[in-house]
């Protein structure tokens, strides 16, 4: 356990991992073409220490509700089960069991280690298995998105579930798929919201059709947001739904505070990406009018309440496809001039967003 970290710097310190990270791979983007082998072989090393450092750093953390938000819950929750206490959770059927097999044979500490490669480790499969030599690249893009962190530390069972269903996606196999994706709802079943997603785009997967109801989605909420929180609220257990109904009861800094059109801007910044490759560059790959199609259902879902209390819950189930939005084009077919260092200019903005949130503004 790395106690020895001020935890007041701890976020702080994985951040600058990042940013070296970060404007090492920009400058290489701008000298060393990423097809090249010696660049392959290179970044395939990086890519595997920024995985072991993420496991290492993130996994061995301090145990702290204050700079870790539900972490501190979920460490009471695993001692109380160590005490013998039945569910406590009893919503989320996987997770519930999880923890309490965990609680039997493990460490707290090495409960949450455990969590964080399962956070973790699907990412880095579901990069491999989309992108082959390139997989770092979509990684690193995963890594520095704006919610990884808090999803690693606080909201760890939204973050595990949506590991495994993004892995999930990269299964060829629908049987292989299907059953991953009820794992992820067994770990949280705020997953339906993607899952369902998921679902309508074997019936209908125009991305059109998905740009034009996104669009939609934001005068609509501009217009009526509260009808949509009540109207969606009576379609969720009573936990989730309290997220959409009550006021801001755990001081959340991401509570009701109206409109919020700059997180709006963020999400667009995927949108604009996929419109961009799609039809801009006649971009055709059908794995990808997938994802985007998924992305653009579960951000309109979140439009529609973004003024709720824990929105940021709602807006995580589709933020956490950002990063393979923006990139998927860039690593399956070269479309625009100086490509690869295009890409680095995309990444180095990208992780731009997420320093400015989590270390300066912080």
């Amino acid at each position: 356990m790395l106690d020895f970290i001020p935890l007041q710097y701890y976020t702080s310190i994985y951040y600058y991992f990042l940013l070296v990270v970060v404007l090492l791979t920009y400058v290489r983007s701008r000298s060393t073409d990423i097809t090249a082998k010696k660049s392959i072989d290179s970044n395939r090393s990086l890519g595997f220490f920024a995985l072991i450092v993420t496991v290492f750093y993130i996994g061995f953390r301090p145990i702290s509700g204050a700079y870790f938000g539900d972490m501190g819950t979920y460490a009471q929750s695993f001692e109380r089960y160590q005490m013998g206490e039945a569910n406590m959770f009893k919503g989320d059927v996987v997770f519930d069991f999880f923890m309490q097999v965990c609680a039997k044979i493990m460490s707290v500490q090495l409960f949450f280690m455990v969590c964080l490669l399962l956070y973790v480790l699907p990412l880095w499969s579901a990069c491999k298995k989309w992108f082959k030599e390139y997989a770092f690249y979509a990684f690193l893009a995963l890594l520095i998105s704006f919610s990884f962190w808090a999803y690693g530390t606080n909201g760890i069972r939204n973050g595990i579930a949506t590991s495994i269903f993004l892995y999930a996606l990269s299964k060829e196999n629908v049987y292989y798929k299907v059953a991953l994706v009820v794992l992820a709802l067994g770990i949280h079943n705020s997953l339906l919201i993607p899952a369902a997603a998921l679902g309508l785009t074997f019936f209908y997967k125009n991305p059109k059709t998905y740009f034009y109801a996104w669009l939609l989605c934001i005068p609509l909420s501009l217009v009526s947001g509260g009808f949509w929180e009540g109207l969606f609220a009576g379609l969720m257990a009573e936990e989730r739904a309290s997220y959409l109904t009550e006021g801001n009861v755990n001081d959340d800094v991401f509570s009701s505070t109206g409109f919020r059109w700059d997180f709006v801007l963020y999400s667009a910044s995927a949108v604009y990406s996929a419109y961009f490759f799609i039809f801009k560059k006649n971009f055709t790959d059908e794995k990808y009018n997938r994802l985007v199609c998924i992305y653009l259902t579960a951000n309109a879902f979140w439009i529609l309440v973004i003024r709720a209390n824990f929105s940021n819950r709602f807006a995580y189930l589709s933020w956490f496809m950002m990063a393979i939005i923006i990139v998927y084009p860039f690593l399956t077919k070269i479309q625009i001039k100086n490509q690869h260092k295009v890409l680095g200019i995309v990444l180095a903005a990208y992780f731009g967003f997420s320093f400015l949130m989590n270390v300066i503004l912080s």
